[in-house]
């Protein structure tokens, strides 16, 4: 059920007051798809031609749900992007395996922090360079990045990408735990640089038949891969508290921009805050993601899936300690650690009205359960009246 049917079941139930006028129901999605290279340019090189198979799945995955405003995560940025209207041009447009082809006039993306030389140890390794001491852990500028496609109009982008992490007001900073000084993982000069967001954070007004939705994106680094001084741990919890600091009156108002702008969203303004947070509410290493589900005039839709269920009982491992709902799950990771979680969101504000929310997961029964490899994430999405 889409479009006008979706209102009408909202009205038949009290969701939506009808009206003359009432508004189309609008599709906000997120996606890990996994469409990064470990070479600068091998995406491009790639996307370049429409026979590159992942890039066909992801393609076929985005044209079965059909989102109107989609966040791709993991997607590497290239200056101009010339990787989105490849993407756009060679797969998108093309239909996938019997899919209909789907089109997407307006697309953002920018750069990131992931690959970025910082000129500093900040992996205290003893030496400068390299993936661990890039503001964002990459191989080269612009891995890992971000891009959102929409069928509506981008408003000018608000972007976040040198925010640093000790403005934050009590920053969860790193310790060193060989010294006895408090969170003097990173030096005095190295706090006067390091940046809090490992990709970027981004606030995109999208323009809905003279509406505006903020959408609000990001991809917060892994809880993982670091010591005991848990760095990207505590990383991970600040990416993500940014976000409920930021759609919270007064709470923002420390937040400046990339343009020097101070403050929070404003007031009242109708948002839909989207990404792979790499945070569970119950289970893994990192439940940040609390602080942002439960901030004012956050909406949590619940979206899940039947497929979800299904690889959580027939995997096992780690699963069968878990304390969340495997129905909720967006990621299927290794059956010993982690297990299955929920990391990708799509969450809407007050007065916006979530009429239906999904994971894509099929169930292996499902012809399309052959899409579920194409990321080891799954695309989340959310119908909503603006």
């Amino acid at each position: 059920m889409k479009g006008a049917a979706l209102v009408a079941a909202a009205v038949a139930v009290g969701l939506v007051t009808p009206t003359a006028n009432a508004a189309e129901p609008v599709r906000f999605a997120t996606f890990n798809a996994s469409l990064n290279r470990s070479a600068e340019g091998e995406l491009l090189a790639n996307l370049s031609t429409p026979d590159d198979p992942q890039a066909q799945e992801v393609a076929e995955l985005v044209q079965r749900t059909r989102p109107d405003v989609l966040l791709l995560n993991e997607f590497d940025y290239v200056e101009g992007g010339a990787a989105v209207d490849a993407f756009r041009a060679n797969y998108l447009a093309r239909g996938q395996h019997g899919a209909d082809p789907i089109d997407y006039p307006y697309a953002y993306t920018a750069p990131v922090n992931t690959g970025v030389p910082s000129g500093m140890d900040l992996d205290n390794d003893g030496a400068v360079g390299g993936p661990g001491d890039a503001h964002g852990f990459g191989a080269f500028p612009g891995q890992y990045g971000m891009v959102v496609l929409s069928k509506y109009p981008i408003g000018p982008a608000r972007t976040f990408q040198q925010f640093r992490w000790a403005d934050m007001p009590g920053a969860r900073l790193p310790d060193d735990p060989a010294t006895p000084e408090p969170a003097d993982w990173f030096s005095p000069e190295e706090l006067e640089q390091v940046r809090l967001s490992s990709k970027s954070h981004w606030d995109l007004p999208i323009d809905v038949d003279g509406r505006t939705v903020h959408f609000l994106t990001s991809h917060p680094t892994p809880p993982a891969f670091d010591g005991p001084e848990k760095r990207n741990v505590l990383r991970n919890q600040d990416e993500i508290r940014f976000w409920a600091d930021y759609v919270t009156p007064k709470r923002g108002d420390y937040i400046y921009d990339d343009r020097g702008e101070r403050g929070g969203l404003e007031p009242g303004s109708q948002f839909v805050v989207a990404g792979d947070q790499n945070s569970d509410p119950f289970d893994g290493d990192s439940n940040g993601i609390r602080q942002l589900l439960q901030a004012p005039r956050v909406i949590d839709p619940r979206p899940g899936s039947a497929g979800a269920v299904e690889a959580s009982e027939t995997q096992g491992g780690a699963n069968e300690n878990h304390r969340g709902d495997p129905f909720l799950d967006t990621g299927d990771f290794n059956d010993e650690s982690p297990g299955n979680l929920r990391i990708d969101y799509v969450l809407p504000s007050a007065p916006l009205i979530p009429l239906r929310a999904e994971v894509f997961w099929p169930t292996s029964d499902d012809e399309l359960s052959r899409l579920n490899d194409a990321s080891d994430h799954h695309l989340v999405w959310l119908d909503v009246v603006p």
